[in-house]
């Protein structure tokens, strides 16, 4: 009798320890960074590496997630959102607080062989083909993805922002959601295109056509691309930009804004206190995860 007593509050014990540790257990679950991952790439001849974040319950569910597609800016790699964005650290925290939806966050490299997330002028190096053709099919097929509209996202910072506006530009059908934060907007001008044309061509002599520069002014020009976009087109995709007050692209990002106001592109603008820097693109990430996850969520 003794031992039975014995063994019954024994199997109570652990159940209440259980019970106990449940919310801690639960609390503790983390997501997972791996931040030197590649794959091949026809396009740009090589290996092409990139990051992945994968939400907390990736690994202990079958589910499949929605998308978010986060480029870096200049200078760095694939690792800057995980190294200096603390996007494992950010991305947990928002999702535990309900105001994200679990997410996988995708980041690629734009930093080997050339710089920059788009195709040259001359289209020998061809990022913005990969980027669509290799890169996102790719990891929507390596990883559980929603590969539909609804639940896929892009967002950046300067180089990575005008990666942003210029992938939603170009691919509308695409997207959800973008979020150019603290963005290049491109070349201001067609006159523009010709002073910087050390930037596209290898020989310093050569002189492209007139016709050359003003088509791709027009593909790469925010502020084209804006002012031209089809009537059809403006509800397109949802749009929050983000700069800070003494950030040196301040006055591109405001002239973005405006021209979608003139066009009447329903778009979300922040103007915060902050220049160019890590510490403001921390604080935009949470506010990029919660907008992204309302579209996500059908809002």
């Amino acid at each position: 009798m003794l031992q039975a007593v014995k063994k019954s509050f024994s199997v109570k014990t652990v159940i209440s320890v259980l019970l106990l540790l449940a919310p801690a257990l639960l609390f503790a679950q983390t997501g997972k960074v791996f931040d030197n991952l590649s794959m091949p790439s026809k396009i740009l001849k090589g290996e092409r590496k990139f990051a992945i974040y994968l939400p907390p319950d990736y690994e202990t569910s079958q589910r499949s997630y929605p998308v978010l597609y986060l480029l870096h800016g200049g200078g760095d790699d694939q690792t800057g959102w995980v190294q200096f964005g603390e996007v494992l650290h950010i991305a947990d925290k928002a999702i535990k607080e309900g105001k994200a939806t679990p997410m996988i966050i995708a980041m690629p490299d734009a930093d080997t062989g050339r710089r920059g997330y788009f195709n040259d002028i001359k289209n020998e190096w061809r990022y913005e083909d990969f980027f669509f053709q290799e890169f996102m099919p790719y990891i929507e097929k390596t990883y559980r993805i929603k590969a539909e509209k609804t639940y896929r996202a892009v967002a950046g910072l300067s180089m990575g922002g005008n990666g942003t506006f210029i992938y939603a530009l170009h691919h509308p059908e695409l997207f959800s959601s973008a979020c150019p934060l603290s963005a290049g907007t491109g070349p201001a001008s067609v006159e523009d295109m010709k002073k910087n044309m050390r930037r596209y061509t290898q020989n310093d002599n050569e002189v492209l056509p007139d016709s050359v520069l003003e088509a791709y002014f027009k593909k790469m020009s925010v502020i084209y691309l804006l002012e031209n976009m089809a009537e059809d087109q403006k509800k397109a995709v949802r749009w929050y930009m983000d700069c800070g007050d003494d950030d040196f692209l301040y006055e591109g990002n405001c002239l973005a804004h405006i021209a979608m106001r003139k066009k009447e592109i329903p778009h979300e603008f922040r103007i915060r206190d902050g220049a160019h820097n890590w510490t403001y693109w921390r604080d935009s990430l949470p506010v990029v995860l919660q907008f992204v996850s309302d579209a996500f969520h059908q809002y």
